[in-house]
């Protein structure tokens, strides 16, 4: 089969789109025919190498994986071939205390697909039966592929940690991205007032289309200042952070008393500073997020598959032109996520 692997850390010149062998399911892993793909910034940090982070080589990237199950491991009693699919992005010992108490993501073996373990750039992967999920025939798989990772990233950022309530202001950072698409709309959907950043017209435009009721331009406008003009100098009760360096201070800063920011990545750098005067006063919380729940990822799927909330697709690729598609994330000119067609 095809598959798309890094025999070497570095820039898109190291992927590779070459013959490897066909997985076969073991007992209880079903083998999935992969039909559609989806780039997250995780593949751009392990293609490029994470420093302290040793990597097994030759590898095979992606998080995010549809297709239709194409064999059954002994013990398979719940999927069928044929069945269309998209796979959970995530997998854990399902044994640990973390695990049974439903708590996956706490789980200390817990680990995105294609980081750890191969991933879905290819043309057939097999995983444990656990992890497929049936979709819907209403849903292609390349929308399919585009949800899991960043909706269930959002849904427990802003539900499982900030615990947001109608009638709440939240500010959400990079609304071009993947997961800054996904927290527009659940914030939205939840009753509460959102304020989203993006870099130029097109894309702001883009934000107030998902549901956006003010946009602020973050390479022209400074951030702090925006949303206090737009909340009467009270700032926002959320915000919603994955940025990293270039704007943590400015979302800090975004803060009402008793604010909550809430962070998952930190993409353009890890190095955050805090006057802790500022975070007393105020008493604000700072809240840390990673991924999700298997019973979260089910959760907010049932809103995707009711067509409450609905991936945004920003280009297609196919498998074979994998490195544009890492271009493209990588130089930030995408809105929402970039898929690869397999």
């Amino acid at each position: 089969m095809k598959a798309v692997r890094i025999h070497e850390h570095g820039g898109p010149e190291v992927l590779r789109y070459e013959d490897v062998p066909e997985p076969q399911p073991g007992p209880h892993e079903v083998l999935v025919r992969v039909r559609a793909g989806a780039l997250n910034h995780l593949d751009l940090f392990v293609r490029q190498g994470i420093p302290g982070q040793k990597i097994p080589l030759p590898h095979i990237l992606g998080s995010d994986v549809a297709g239709e199950v194409a064999g059954l491991g002994e013990g398979c009693s719940r999927l069928q071939v044929g069945q269309r699919v998209l796979l959970a992005p995530s997998e854990s010992c399902r044994q640990c205390a973390m695990c049974v108490a439903g708590l996956d993501n706490f789980c200390r073996n817990y680990t995105v697909r294609g980081y750890w373990n191969d991933g879905g750039n290819t043309e057939y992967v097999a995983v444990p039966e656990v992890y497929g999920i049936p979709i819907p025939e209403g849903l292609g798989f390349q929308e399919a592929a585009a949800t899991p990772l960043v909706f269930l990233t959002a849904w427990h950022m802003l539900v499982g940690r900030a615990k947001i309530r109608p009638g709440e202001e939240v500010l959400v950072l990079a609304a071009a991205s993947g997961v800054g698409s996904a927290a527009i709309q659940i914030a939205k959907m939840l009753g509460c007032r959102v304020i989203a950043t993006a870099g130029g017209e097109a894309k702001l435009a883009r934000a107030r289309e998902l549901g956006a009721d003010e946009v602020i331009d973050h390479y022209r406008q400074k951030i702090g200042d925006e949303v206090k003009k737009l909340t009467g100098k009270r700032g926002v009760d959320v915000v919603f952070e994955h940025v990293g360096q270039a704007t943590w201070e400015q979302a800090v800063a975004s803060l009402a008393h008793h604010g909550r920011l809430v962070t998952c990545g930190a993409t353009t750098g890890p190095q955050a500073g805090l006057d802790l005067r500022f975070l007393f006063a105020k008493q604000l919380s700072l809240l840390g997020s990673f991924m999700g729940t298997m019973g979260e990822l089910h959760e907010v799927l049932g809103f995707v598959f009711r067509g409450k909330l609905h991936p945004v697709i920003d280009k297609s690729y196919p498998l074979a032109e994998i490195r544009e598609a890492h271009q493209r994330l990588e130089n930030k000119e995408q809105f929402g996520k970039v898929v690869l067609a397999v």
